[in-house]
């Protein structure tokens, strides 16, 4: 079974960075493509960002050029470096495991992003 568990959200000023790590047990995670969503008061979870076993990534159109996804598996660990945030940033983010056809989720962690 696989659990993820998030980190490094807080509260931050606008134009600030924090960085995200989800830490993942098992032996999937090499093998496994790795995403971070974001859930905000009253919206829909959308996709940030997302990260193939071999490296690939996407970004959401309103995070391109300010974050960032990396991944180490040798640390079974996920990131999300996020500069430039503002208040619209302001969200709960989950950490997300793909092995097709299962998926699995962090708690999350909130990020609020004061102007």
């Amino acid at each position: 079974q696989v659990q993820l568990v998030e980190s490094g959200g807080g509260l931050v000023q606008a134009g600030g960075s924090l960085r995200l790590s989800c830490a993942a047990s098992g032996s999937i995670f090499s093998i496994s493509a790795m995403g971070w969503h974001r859930q905000a008061p009253g919206k829909q979870r959308e996709l940030v960002a997302a990260i193939t076993s071999g490296g690939t990534t996407t970004y959401a159109d309103s995070v391109k050029g300010r974050f960032n996804i990396s991944r180490d598996n040798a640390k079974n660990t996920v990131y999300l470096q996020m500069n430039s945030l503002k208040p619209e940033d302001t969200a709960v983010y989950y950490c997300n495991l793909h092995f097709f056809p299962s998926n699995y989720w962090g708690q999350g962690t909130q990020v609020t992003v004061s102007s």
